[in-house]
């Protein structure tokens, strides 16, 4: 269950981690979510993939300056150079242009207008994530912006995305995503806790318990920055930040298989 051998394009596939501490976060991971780290050195660097059950489900590259500690999330595109132009004229940024990633894809990275930075890739032998929706794997992608009409026509647009808006009464307009069939994550309204602060995707990981999974983070160094939260279509939710300061949120609940 949750395995995949290919992501749909407009499918959140993948999430990397830019850290100040790869050893750390190899350590902290791998005890949080049972996490196999492999390294593999590269041209630009080393890049660890991180693997559960011998499937990958993520990445961390070490950061030497620039933008603090963060996950990165990934959407699948047929084609990337195509996507990156189309970006410019929806009113977006192509922040990194299009390249290929040493013979396994090639991705860019773009913000959306009102500057949520997002990656775009182009599976040419690596797929992404090889496991999704099972506890210590990625499971959903929110994004918290300063103004969501613009962000679903963007997206709309860009992936073809649809929309379902559960409330008309929420004041944070939570919008759940369809890309085909399916289920693909969620733009809601910046809350009061938000404010001041960068539109953003959040990357999600299954939790088998939220409550044990987010004593165990605290006890490996990590915060828990939103407490747990009922979710109107059943489970929870919590965001914690790593020991680097990495946010990252955590979802107890139903899976899609």
């Amino acid at each position: 269950m949750g395995e995949r051998t290919s992501h749909a394009p407009g499918t959140f596939s993948w999430t990397d981690l830019s850290t100040s501490d790869p050893p750390g976060a190899k350590t902290f991971y791998g005890e949080l979510f049972g996490w196999e780290a492999e390294d593999m050195p590269g041209a630009a660097g080393t890049y660890t993939m991180f693997r559960l059950d011998g499937k990958d489900v993520a990445a961390c590259f070490g950061q030497d300056d620039g933008p603090p500690p963060h996950w990165n999330s990934y959407v699948t595109v047929e084609d990337v150079d195509s996507s990156a132009s189309r970006t410019a004229t929806l009113g977006g940024t192509v922040m990194m242009e299009p390249r290929d990633v040493e013979g396994v894809g090639r991705m860019a990275v773009i913000a959306d207008p009102a500057g949520a930075p997002l990656a775009l890739w182009e599976p040419r032998g690596h797929i992404g994530a090889g496991v999704v929706n099972v506890p210590g794997a990625l499971c959903w992608n929110d994004l918290g912006t300063t103004d969501v009409d613009s962000a679903t026509a963007f997206y709309g647009e860009l992936f073809v995305w649809s929309y379902e808006q559960r409330m008309d009464d929420d004041p944070l307009r939570y919008t759940r995503i369809r890309n085909g069939d399916s289920e693909n994550g969620s733009i809601h309204l910046q809350g009061d806790d938000e404010r001041g602060t960068p539109p953003s995707w959040i990357v999600y990981f299954a939790a088998a318990d939220l409550d044990s999974t987010n004593s165990k983070l605290t006890e490996l160094g990590g915060r828990v920055i939103v407490e747990p939260l009922e979710v109107p279509a059943g489970g929870r939710v919590s965001v914690a930040t790593d020991p680097q300061g990495a946010a990252f949120g955590l979802f107890d609940g139903p899976l899609d298989p």
